[in-house]
């Protein structure tokens, strides 16, 4: 009977520690399951050892383990814990020290607050110039309201995936193929603003909608390389015929100034002279005047 009387004390002033931090979070309902609870087992106890017997009084000290452990629970600061009771929802839970009712009277659901990431699926998108392409995508997502989370849907990341696909389809076949390829910030901003509004109503948040890739077949990749090829073509052809334009309009303006003054073109020719003097050539080419020749004209007609 001593060892009972040991082990009945040390029970009862565990209970009473629980009765106190109950009190001390000021959960008051819990208060009072620990008082009616911990009075009940301590009358058992004492009545125990007369109409049980020494066994089935030691029996009784095994309550306390059964009922005081499975009350607490602890959630981690990046956490919430969705209280239901009795199958009805209660309240959330938040990080620390938590004490619920055993038994299976509550049931606490630990909802992670932290960011998502959902790696979709590479999807064939028909573009609106009837281009296929395959575009890869990363959605970034986290909880805002876990009861909503957990209450309105069975299973939020994959609900969220599949959405993605569907809203990642949807909207990329409304866009052109250059629009896809150079528009990639201003298309993540529309994903991003679609998906957040349909999961609202599911407590989620979609903070980001990265297009990672934008996968073309390989005729497609070689006629875009031809159509680059082509229009580098087209612009070299036209800067060097605005080239020859400009130079013309120089010549043009040149030879008008060296009509007035004739000397001037005896001048260019000494110039060239010495240029090619400079390249060191064996052969000179000196134009003759046509002046000259015209006077050889003129007594030829004599």
């Amino acid at each position: 009977m001593s060892i009972f009387i040991v082990l009945w004390a040390f029970f009862a002033l565990w209970w009473l520690l629980w009765i106190i931090v109950a009190l001390a979070r000021k959960a008051f309902a819990m208060l009072v399951f620990l008082l009616v609870s911990g009075a009940a087992w301590a009358t058992l106890c004492m009545m125990a050892p007369g109409v049980l017997g020494q066994y089935g009084a030691m029996a009784l000290l095994i309550i306390p383990l059964i009922i005081l452990p499975p009350m607490v629970r602890i959630i981690t600061e990046y956490q919430r814990g969705v209280l239901y009771r009795l199958g009805r929802m209660k309240t959330i839970l938040q990080p620390g020290f938590n004490l619920v009712f055993p038994l299976r009277i509550d049931v606490v659901r630990k909802m992670d607050m932290r960011t998502f990431t959902i790696d979709v699926p590479k999807q064939e998108v028909i573009t609106r110039d009837n281009v296929p392409v395959l575009v890869d995508a990363v959605v970034y997502f986290n909880i805002f309201d876990p009861a909503l989370a957990i209450n309105k849907v069975a299973d939020y990341a994959m609900s969220t995936s599949l959405l993605s696909q569907t809203v990642l389809r949807s909207v990329l076949g409304q866009h052109e193929l250059d629009e896809m390829l150079s528009k990639r910030a201003e298309l993540g901003v529309l994903l991003q603003k679609l998906l957040d509004e349909a999961t609202d109503p599911w407590g989620i948040k979609v903070s980001a909608v990265e297009i990672k890739a934008v996968e073309l077949a390989e005729s497609m990749k070689r006629a875009m390389a031809k159509q680059a090829e082509a229009e580098r073509e087209r612009r070299a052809k036209i800067i060097a015929a605005e080239g020859e334009l400009q130079a013309s309009e120089k010549l043009t303006q040149a030879a008008a100034v060296i009509a007035t003054q004739p000397a001037a073109l005896q001048l260019r020719y000494l110039q060239t002279l010495t240029e090619i003097a400079v390249e060191k050539n064996s052969t000179i080419l000196f134009p003759l005047p046509l002046e000259l020749l015209r006077v050889f004209e003129s007594l030829g007609k004599k």
